[in-house]
């Protein structure tokens, strides 16, 4: 992205300049207003393929399928996990995911025993999905979140 608009800064120059240069040879301020009008497009047309491309980072895409069923896999998974209620993931950047987890887990374990767990599954979701930089995981019973929609 950066490499496309400085090199779209770059051929802006080079038209004003022999927009310039052409004015002065010739005395014809078209020239001049030709190379206005140029650069004008160049840079609209960066402005437009800028947005189309970073359109997604800037609404908040969600991770692509794949990641979000490894980490589904991954929860599912864990020994002390009845079900996973919901995962929803958002691009905070390129290179950068954010995962938000509503788990279900048994009734059985202590709160010294769910903070551990959470841990942990933290940990084997970073280490199988690299992008994903921030997990925030909350336990939440089945009944309850289907009493809430």
């Amino acid at each position: 992205v950066v490499l496309f608009e400085d090199s779209a800064a770059l051929l802006g120059l080079l038209v004003a300049f022999f927009g310039i240069f052409l004015t002065q040879i010739t005395g014809n301020l078209i020239y001049d207003g030709l190379a206005s009008i140029i650069i004008g497009l160049i840079l609209g047309g960066t402005a437009v393929w800028l947005a189309y491309e970073t359109k997604s980072l800037l609404i908040g895409e969600s991770a692509n399928v794949k990641v979000v069923a490894d980490i589904r896999r991954i929860v599912a998974a864990h020994p002390q996990v009845e079900y996973v209620n919901e995962v929803l993931t958002m691009h905070m950047g390129p290179q950068y995911i954010l995962a938000n987890l509503s788990v279900n887990f048994y009734d059985r374990i202590t709160a010294s025993e769910l903070e551990a767990n959470i841990a942990e599954l933290d940990g084997q979701i970073k280490l199988a999905c690299p992008n994903v930089k921030r997990v925030f995981i909350e336990a939440e019973s089945r009944r309850a979140l289907r009493s809430a929609q």
